[in-house]
């Protein structure tokens, strides 16, 4: 093998992860793209076209390749706690220096040490703060206050029902169930299948040991409540405007300008 034909070889390793990934994912989220979309569309309209985002439990850098593809002037700082994720954004950004990669707990006080740069424009993150329980999710917010600029902003897309009409949240959850459904018949894997697949691959077995031995198998269970309650904890961690920028069924986006 030669000097050139390695970069090549992890390039086509890591799309294949990337790829795998997102399939896996959207099994769960057929409108993944359009949460992300939203994401990067209150990014670009609030920190222009040059920002540092924080991309919060960034997994394999799902959000951060996308808004680099959209905001090529961009920059991103991907923190995440789970080794095998992080190999794959390791190799996805390999050679690209507007993302930085960041080992970091986020259920731990003192993860915002970690970060090579505050203060950030804009925080984004999709899909990944229900594993935290409120205490600690009242925690982290209050900490994200502390790191973006004045009038920057947060925003955290996820499942977050609308609590105020349950009788239409419920028919559309049921829409919901049918389109996961549909999605998964083509035979990508769930969630438990992912990861066997993941464990089973030579370059990422070391890396999973890692990840089962912090999860103790895996994660704790979700928190999930609907869209106010984060609304409240935004405004109590100090964000003056606060609402549901977007939303889709039982997902939805609840941004904060700092």
């Amino acid at each position: 093998m030669t000097v050139t034909q390695q970069p090549t070889l992890e390039r086509t390793w890591s799309e294949a992860w990337q790829w795998s990934w997102d399939r896996q994912q959207e099994g769960y989220m057929p409108d993944r793209e359009l949460r992300i979309q939203a994401l990067l569309d209150v990014v670009e309209a609030l920190a222009g076209p040059r920002p540092l985002v924080l991309d919060l439990a960034c997994g394999t850098g799902s959000i951060s390749r996308r808004l680099l593809e959209r905001l090529p002037d961009a920059r991103s700082i991907a923190v995440d706690v789970d080794p095998a994720l992080l190999a794959i954004a390791r190799a996805t950004f390999a050679d690209e220096p507007r993302v930085r990669i960041v080992p970091a707990d986020l259920g731990r006080p003192d993860w915002v040490r970690q970060l090579p740069e505050i203060p950030v424009d804009a925080v984004v993150t999709a899909t990944a703060l229900h594993w935290f329980q409120e205490p600690t999710l009242r925690r982290l917010y209050a900490d994200l206050a502390g790191i973006v600029r004045p009038g920057g902003v947060v925003a955290n897309v996820d499942e977050m029902a609308p609590a105020e009409l349950p009788s239409l949240g419920e028919a559309v959850a049921g829409i919901e169930d049918r389109q996961r459904a549909e999605k998964r018949s083509d035979g990508r894997p769930d969630w438990d299948s992912w990861w066997d697949l993941v464990a089973a691959d030579p370059v990422l077995a070391d890396a999973v040991a890692e990840r089962r031995a912090f999860f103790g198998g895996d994660h704790a269970a979700e928190f999930s409540p609907p869209a106010a309650w984060h609304e409240q904890a935004l405004r109590d961690a100090g964000f003056t405007e606060v609402g549901v920028a977007w939303r889709a069924g039982t997902g939805a986006m609840v941004a904060g300008v700092r």
